[in-house]
C-alpha cells in the first residue's frame, strides 16, 4: 500500500463526494446557491430563515449546496455575533422520526455543550426534540437552527410529523430560537410535500437541480485534479470520466466516484500515472459497485427472490426462468432466512422493480400450446456477487444454501 511519500494523490478528499469545496470548486449552481442563501442568510443576522424544497437526480449538487451555503452563513453569523446552529440528517441511514430526531438532537448537542448526556436509546423522538427546546433545552440561548433533511422521502409517513415537529415549534411555543429546514428529495416527482400543518412555512416552489451536462462535469473534475500530484493525469483521463458520468443523467458523484477509483486502481499497480484504461476500469467497477449497493438497499424479500433467481442461474444450465420456477426457489430461501414467505403475486411485483436499475431482465413470454404465456426473468450480473449482496450473513447462506441442495429446485 502506497505511503503518503509515494502516493499519486495529493489531496485524496478533493474526490470525496462528501467534501464541500469552496465556491470557486462549485460548478454551474451559482442560481441555486442564491436561492438556497435567499432562504438561509437570514439567520447570520439574527433574522427568521426559511424553509425550502430542493429537488434533484442523485449528484446534481443538492447536499452540496446545502451543505456550503449553512456553512457560509454560520462563518457570517460569528462575525456578527449570533447564535446560529446546523444539523444535518442523512435520513437514508437515520429513517425514522426517533432516529432523525436523535441524530439532531445529538449534532446539536455536540454544537453547543459537549458534555451534555443524551440517551442513544431508549426514548422516543418527543424526548430529543425535548432536548432542543425546553426551558433549559440545548437551543435555550440560541437565535436559529438549521436543519438539513438529506433524502427526507426515506422517512415516508413519518416525513410530515418530524417537518411539522420542527416547522411548528416556534408557533406553538416549544423554542424562541428560528428554525429552518433544508429538505432535500432525489425523486423530482416526491409527492409527500408539506402538508397543511407546515405548507405554510416552506417557500411556494421547490428549488430543482437540473443534471449536470458533459461540461460541466469536466470542468468539475478540473477544479479539483490537484487531488494528484502533479504530471500524474494522463491527457484525455479527467475528459473520459466526466463523458462516462454524463451518461447516467450528469452524475457528478459517479465522475468524482471514476476519477477517485481509476487512481486507486493505478496506485494499486505501482503506476505513477492515471491513464484512459484506468479511468475505463474504474467505471466498470464503478457499476458493479452501484449495482451492490442498490440490491443491498432492496427489501428482504425483494432480496430472497433476486437471491432465488441467482442461485438458479448458477445451479442451471440455462439463464432464464419462469415465476414458476423462480417462486419455488424464493419460498424456500424466505423460509430460511425470514421464517415466512409471500404471496406468488408479490413476489412477481417485487421482481419486476429489479428490472429498472438493470439488476434483471423480464419478458412476457407464451408458453407454447397448452403451457399459456408467462412471464421469465433473466440475471445481468455475476450470481455470486448477487447472492453475495442478497444475504450478507454468511451463516445464513449457508443454511440457505443447503436447504436448496436438498431441495427438488
Amino acid at each position: 500500500m502506497a505511503d503518503e511519500a509515494t502516493s499519486i494523490f495529493r489531496r485524496r478528499e478533493l474526490l470525496r463526494p462528501q467534501h464541500v469545496p469552496q465556491k470557486d470548486r462549485i460548478v454551474g449552481r451559482d442560481r441555486e446557491i442564491e436561492t438556497v442563501e435567499a432562504l438561509l442568510k437570514p439567520a447570520a443576522f439574527g433574522d427568521p430563515p426559511e424553509s425550502g424544497f430542493l429537488f434533484g437526480k442523485t449528484g446534481t449538487g443538492k447536499s452540496l449546496v446545502a451543505k456550503h451555503v449553512t456553512g457560509r452563513a454560520r462563518g457570517i453569523a460569528q462575525m456578527q455575533g449570533t447564535d446560529l446552529t446546523a444539523a444535518y440528517v442523512d435520513c437514508d441511514q437515520y429513517n425514522t422520526e426517533t432516529r432523525a430526531a436523535r441524530t439532531m438532537a445529538f449534532e446539536v448537542r455536540d454544537a453547543i455543550d459537549p458534555d451534555r448526556y443524551i440517551p442513544k436509546e431508549g426514548i422516543g423522538a418527543s424526548r430529543y426534540y425535548d432536548a432542543l427546546w425546553d426551558s433549559d433545552g440545548l437551543l435555550h440561548e440560541s437565535d436559529s437552527l438549521i436543519v438539513i433533511l438529506d433524502e427526507i422521502d426515506k422517512l415516508g409517513d413519518d416525513t410530515a410529523e418530524i417537518l411539522s415537529k420542527l416547522s411548528r415549534s416556534e408557533e406553538a411555543g416549544k423554542t424562541g430560537c428560528y428554525i429552518s429546514v433544508v429538505a432535500i428529495s432525489n425523486k423530482t416527482d416526491y409527492s409527500d410535500a408539506p402538508d397543511e400543518r407546515v405548507a405554510s412555512s416552506f417557500q411556494d416552489d421547490p428549488i430543482i437541480f437540473p443534471p449536470y451536462d458533459a461540461n460541466q462535469l469536466q470542468a468539475i473534475l478540473e477544479r479539483r485534479s490537484d487531488a494528484f500530484k502533479d504530471g500524474v493525469l494522463e491527457e484525455g483521463a479527467i475528459q473520459l470520466a466526466s463523458a462516462l458520468a454524463a451518461r447516467d443523467h450528469g452524475d457528478a458523484r459517479r465522475a468524482l466516484d471514476i476519477l477517485r477509483s481509476a487512481g486507486k486502481l493505478a496506485e494499486k499497480d505501482d503506476s505513477d500515472r492515471v491513464t484512459e484504461e484506468y479511468v475505463r476500469q474504474a467505471d466498470e467497477y464503478s457499476d458493479l459497485n452501484r449495482s451492490i449497493q442498490v440490491i443491498k438497499n432492496g427489501t428482504p424479500h425483494s432480496r430472497y427472490a433476486l437471491y432465488a433467481l441467482a442461485y438458479l442461474t448458477k445451479s442451471k444450465l440455462k439463464d432464464s426462468f419462469s415465476t414458476g420456477e423462480l417462486y419455488d426457489a424464493y419460498c424456500i430461501v424466505a423460509e430460511v432466512a425470514a421464517g415466512e414467505s409471500l404471496t406468488h403475486q408479490r413476489v412477481l411485483d417485487l421482481m419486476k422493480k429489479w428490472t429498472l436499475p438493470e439488476i434483471t431482465e423480464s419478458k412476457h413470454t407464451g408458453g407454447g400450446k397448452g403451457e399459456g404465456s408467462y412471464r421469465t426473468h433473466r440475471l445481468l450480473h455475476d450470481p455470486d456477487v448477487v447472492m453475495s449482496a442478497c444475504l450478507e450473513s454468511s451463516e445464513t447462506q449457508r443454511d440457505v444454501l443447503d436447504a436448496l441442495s436438498e431441495s427438488s429446485v
